[in-house]
C-alpha cells in the first residue's frame, strides 16, 4: 500500500513530466479545477500540487493568467535542507519586550476580527455537556467547594487521560500524571525539573511565541533549531547542534500540527529524534497541545511513544480541543515525576476540582469521540475557507501552508512585505493578526503571519481579508513598538 499523501504522489507525477519534457518551460501548467476533474481529488489536494511544485522551483503564478511551468533552480529548491545553516546560540535578549509590546498592543486596540487567536470559536465548543456535568457534580458532592483536591489532580480525569493517552501508542500510568493549568504551567514545571539558569535549551524555529517568554523568564539560554512545515524540526540540524561543544540541556518540540508552522513529523522522525535525545543525555519536551485536533480518524502516534529511557516530559492541554476557560493540562514527566509533583505543589497546589470532574465525566463518554469528529470536520472547511480567501486577496507570491488540522495558517508573504508593519497597520482599522517576528528571534520570518482559523468562515472575515490585502499592496514601515 502507497502510504505516501496524494498530492505528494501527484506532484512526483507531474516532477516527471517536466523533467522527460512532456511539460516543457513557459507552458501553462494545468488549471486547479482541470486537476480536481481530471484526478477526481479536492480542491485543498489540488492546491497541496501547486504549492509542492513550488517547493522544487518548477511552478511559478503569473496574476490573473494561471501557473506555468519555470526552468527550476540550480540546485533545484529543497523541501529541507540538507545542509543546516550556522547555528547560532545566545540569551533570548528583549524577545519578550517584543512579544509584550505586540500583546499590549493588541489589548488596547478595538479588534473587530482576530486572526491572532488559536482557539475556536466559543460555539464550537461543548459548553452545554459541561456545564450538565458541572451541575451534577455539584449535586452528588455539595461540600466540593469545603475541601482542596490532591496536588496531582482527580484521579478520576488521570484515568480517562491514560486511556485516552492509549489510542495514539502511548503509555503512561494514571499515577504517573500531574493535572495543571494548561501546558503553559505543564512546560514551566518541566524546564524547572530539568534545568538551572543558563542552562541552553534547543528549540524548533519558528515555534510558539509563549515559549520564548516561558525560556526569557526563567534565565535560559536558547538555541534554535529549524524546522519545515513538511516535517518539522531539521534533524542533521539538531544532530550538528548536540554534536557542538555546549551542551544543550532540554529540547522542546511540538511534533503534531506545530505551531505556527502546523507540520506533522513523520514517524520514522519521531523515532530517530527520541533517539538522538537519549543518546546526547538531552531531556526532550514534547508539547502535544495539538494532537487531538488532527483531521484523521487515526491518531497521530506522540514522540512517547518511541521512548524507552524515560528520557522524555510529555505535556498536552485541553485548552483548545475542549475548552479554553478551564485551563486545563497534564503532563507525565517519567523519571522527574516526584520533582514535578513537588514543583507543582510549591507552585500553585492542585487544580480546582469542579472542571476536573466535569471533564473527566465528559470525556469519558462516547459524546466525546463524537464532538471530537464533528469538530475536525468543521475545522478542516475553516481552514480550506481561509486558505482560498486569503490566496484571492493577498499580493501574487504569497503562500499559505496546508496543514492536516488544527486551526492555524502559517502565510509566507512576499519578501518586500513587513509582517510588523502590516500588524500595525491592520489593528489600526480593528483586524489582529500574529505576525511572523514573535515567533523567533530572528528576523528572517518577519514577512510571514499567522492565522487563525477557529471561527466560521463569514463576510464579515472575507471583508478582513479583503482589508489586509489592500493593506499589503500598500505597504507603511515597520513600526517600533
Amino acid at each position: 500500500m502507497n502510504t505516501t499523501p496524494l498530492y505528494r504522489q501527484l506532484a512526483n507525477h507531474y516532477l516527471d513530466a517536466i523533467r522527460s519534457g512532456t511539460l516543457k518551460t513557459g507552458e501553462r501548467f494545468p488549471s486547479i479545477r482541470l486537476m480536481m476533474e481530471k484526478h477526481a481529488v479536492s480542491l485543498s489536494t489540488a492546491v497541496q500540487v501547486c504549492r509542492e511544485l513550488e517547493d522544487y522551483g518548477v511552478l511559478e503564478a503569473r496574476p490573473r493568467s494561471g501557473n506555468y511551468i519555470r526552468q527550476p533552480d540550480t540546485p533545484a529548491k529543497p523541501t529541507a535542507s540538507p545542509s543546516p545553516p550556522p547555528l547560532d546560540t545566545g540569551a533570548y535578549v528583549g524577545i519578550h519586550e517584543q512579544v509584550s509590546a505586540v500583546l499590549k498592543a493588541s489589548q488596547r486596540a478595538t479588534v473587530k476580527v482576530n486572526f491572532a487567536s488559536a482557539y475556536c470559536a466559543p460555539q464550537l465548543y461543548p459548553i452545554k455537556a459541561l456545564q450538565d456535568n458541572m451541575i451534577k457534580a455539584l449535586r452528588q458532592d455539595q461540600h466540593l467547594f469545603e475541601t482542596t483536591g490532591t496536588t496531582a489532580g482527580n484521579i478520576a480525569l488521570r484515568n480517562v487521560l491514560a486511556r485516552r493517552a492509549l489510542t495514539s501508542k502511548t503509555h503512561v500510568s494514571a499515577e504517573r500524571i500531574v493535572i495543571t493549568n494548561g501546558a503553559t504551567e505543564a512546560i514551566n514545571l518541566a524546564l524547572r525539573a530539568v534545568t538551572s539558569p543558563g542552562d541552553t535549551v534547543a528549540v524548533e524555529s519558528p515555534t510558539f511565541h509563549g515559549l520564548l517568554q516561558i525560556l526569557e523568564s526563567l534565565n535560559l539560554r536558547v538555541l534554535e533549531i529549524p524546522a519545515s512545515s513538511h516535517s518539522g524540526i531539521n534533524l542533521p540540524a539538531l544532530q550538528q547542534a548536540l554534536q557542538g561543544p555546549e551542551r544543550i540541556k532540554a529540547l522542546i518540540v511540538i511534533p503534531n500540527l506545530h505551531n505556527p508552522l502546523g507540520s506533522i513529523m513523520p514517524d520514522p522522525n519521531k523515532a530517530r529524534l527520541v533517539q538522538l535525545c537519549a543518546e546526547h543525555d538531552t531531556v526532550l519536551i514534547e508539547d502535544d497541545t495539538y494532537g487531538d485536533l488532527v483531521d484523521s480518524e487515526q491518531p497521530l502516534s506522540t514522540l512517547k511513544h518511541w521512548d524507552r529511557s524515560d528520557n522524555l516530559i510529555y505535556c498536552a492541554s485541553l485548552n483548545k480541543t475542549l475548552a479554553p476557560g478551564m485551563r486545563l493540562g497534564w503532563i507525565s514527566a517519567g523519571k522527574w515525576h516526584e520533582r514535578v509533583e513537588m514543583l507543582k505543589h510549591t507552585q500553585s497546589r492542585g487544580c480546582e476540582a469542579l472542571t476536573q470532574l466535569a471533564v473527566s465525566a465528559f470525556m469519558g463518554t462516547p459524546s466525546y469521540e463524537r464532538y471530537l469528529r464533528r469538530l475536525r470536520n468543521t475545522l478542516a472547511q475553516q481552514r480550506l475557507q481561509m486558505s482560498i480567501g486569503i490566496l484571492r486577496n493577498f499580493p501574487p507570491g504569497t503562500r499559505v501552508s496546508t496543514p492536516e488540522g488544527g486551526t492555524l495558517l502559517w502565510v509566507e508573504l512576499p519578501r518586500e512585505h513587513s509582517s510588523m508593519a502590516l500588524f500595525q497597520a491592520a489593528l489600526n482599522v480593528g483586524i489582529q493578526i500574529s505576525p511572523g517576528g514573535i515567533f523567533s528571534n530572528d528576523r528572517r520570518f518577519d514577512h510571514f503571519v499567522r492565522i487563525g482559523c477557529g471561527a466560521p468562515y463569514s463576510p464579515k472575515i472575507d471583508e478582513a481579508l479583503q482589508t489586509l490585502g489592500r493593506l499589503l499592496k500598500h505597504p507603511t514601515p515597520t513600526p517600533n513598538l
